[in-house]
């Protein structure tokens, strides 16, 4: 068998010595990972070819690591990883398996057991036979098209939306009134963008965090020019990544998909709070952590980074600075509590060594927006005095929050049990319903794949330069 892969997790190098394989136990082996597939895992990276004994021991190994662990270590990946990892010991449980002569039922345990995982596969299996069945060509944008106009892009379109489970095979683009007279077969006027494909457009767009208003501008065409073969890869990145994480996560925590800008917040294992955030912009992105709430500060100040600062607001005019509230002290750029604060009124303070953490924002706007990638990589929540009261209320200092608030001054108040915070990045996600699709604004999609060895994806999207007024964190 050849080298393991240098991406693949360490947990992957135990030798297989002691490992006897029976009969049974080989056959079981190679079944399950013939359907390395259904994970979004090419068969090839655990099996050559011809293995057995001690080499199809270590591919079982191998196998059993990725599904459970991951095939590659995120640390490796990516500059900033602290999100708790699986742990799971292969070895003995290959071990245990091969005495209760269980193998491909152990083998099949390992991958996350969830509703999103489960999702994320079937939408893999689907896209990946539609990459087998044929080609996608790209839907020009050089126009848009609104409701109830004719155009010829329409056929590709509801192509896309039949094959994504948008229409339905009875559902049909509409290529004249039934009112009009019959023409000939080789002059059919444009087909119409009906009610109907309004309907299926929306969704598709709300799939695809675009503004979902039913008009195929420019983002929705090229969200529908997407092929198989990219969701499909989007799909096995996503895999990859929930197999990195923990089995059993905090019960009570925040979770920010800083893909999609969004927040979701869970308390003793429910879900009980969904809501948008703007996080880092295209070249200052929000890393990869786990780090914990530990208070809320009412009023806060902003002591200003000397990189923002020196990069910022050295080249604003004193009437600027003074406008909004900022002073210098021992050097530094300092703005002083108030509306305008570029925290906001309430700062939700973490404990990590990136200096991140999450905050209110006086440019209420941008929540409106449908890429929400607009900071200086802290994560701006929205109705973030709302989500404070909540989590003041929960943990049982509402009336040292409401007090604090009242108050003209920053005023710290101590939460007395700390709530972690997961910031993960998930380009293909299941939202309870469906699977959603986000642009790969970071680029992390690339370095997962290629470990994956999986095929380059397309070129990533270029974000718009955000308003040289907002200088928030």
């Amino acid at each position: 068998m050849g080298e393991t892969n240098s991406n693949q997790s360490d947990a992957n190098a135990s030798a297989p010595s002691g490992l006897a394989l029976d009969e049974k136990a080989e056959k079981d082996i190679r079944e399950a990972i013939a359907g390395a597939p259904a994970h979004g895992l090419k068969p090839d990276l655990f099996l050559k070819g011809g293995e057995s004994g001690e080499g199809l021991a270590q591919a079982a190994l191998n196998y059993a690591s990725a599904l459970a662990n991951g095939y590659t270590d995120p640390k490796k990946l990516h500059e900033v990883y602290t999100i708790p990892r699986a742990n799971t010991d292969v070895r003995a449980g290959l071990q245990q398996a091969l005495q209760n002569g269980n193998v491909g039922e152990w083998l099949n345990s390992l991958a996350p057991q969830t509703d999103e995982y489960k999702a994320l596969s079937r939408a893999f299996t689907r896209y990946a036979a539609q990459v087998r069945d044929a080609g996608q060509q790209e839907i020009p944008s050089d126009k848009p098209i609104k409701p109830g106009a004719r155009d010829p892009r329409i056929p590709a379109i509801v192509a896309v939306l039949r094959a994504g489970g948008y229409l339905s095979d009875d559902q049909r683009a509409q290529p004249r009134d039934a009112q009009q007279p019959q023409k000939p077969a080789n002059a059919a006027a444009p087909a119409a963008y009906t009610p109907s494909l309004v309907a299926a457009v929306k969704e598709f767009q709300a799939d695809s965090g675009v503004e979902p208003d039913g008009i195929l501008g420019p983002d929705t065409i090229s969200a529908l020019s997407t092929g198989p073969a990219t969701r499909a890869r989007q799909l096995a990145v996503a895999m990859e990544r929930l197999r990195w994480l923990q089995r059993e996560p905090p019960k009570t925590r925040i979770d920010v998909n800083t893909a999609a800008s969004t927040m979701d917040y869970w308390r003793d294992g429910q879900h009980v709070d969904h809501r948008k955030v703007i996080n880092g912009e295209t070249d200052k992105p929000t890393p990869q952590l786990q780090s914990p709430i530990y208070r809320l500060v009412a009023n806060p100040t902003w002591t200003v980074p000397k990189g923002i600062g020196e990069k910022e607001l050295a080249d604003k005019g004193q009437a600027w600075l003074s406008r909004n509230n900022f002073v210098m002290k021992d050097g530094m750029y300092v703005q002083q509590s108030g509306p305008k604060n570029s925290l906001g009124l309430v700062k939700f303070d973490m404990r990590n060594d990136q200096a991140i953490y999450l905050h209110d924002t006086p440019a209420k706007a941008l929540f409106e927006q449908s890429d929400r990638h607009r900071s200086h990589g802290c994560v701006r929540v929205e109705n973030a005095i709302q989500f404070a009261t909540a989590l003041a209320r929960q943990e049982g200092v509402l009336d040292q929050f409401q007090k604090a608030m009242q108050k003209d001054e920053e005023t710290f108040v101590k939460l007395p049990s700390e709530i972690p915070v997961r910031l993960l990045y998930h380009t293909a996600f299941w939202d309870g319903s469906r699977i959603q699709f986000r642009p790969d604004v970071y680029g992390w999609d690339e370095n997962v794949a290629k470990a994956l060895e999986l095929a380059p994806g397309p070129p990533r999207k270029i974000q718009q330069p955000k308003s040289s007024d907002d200088i928030g964190p």
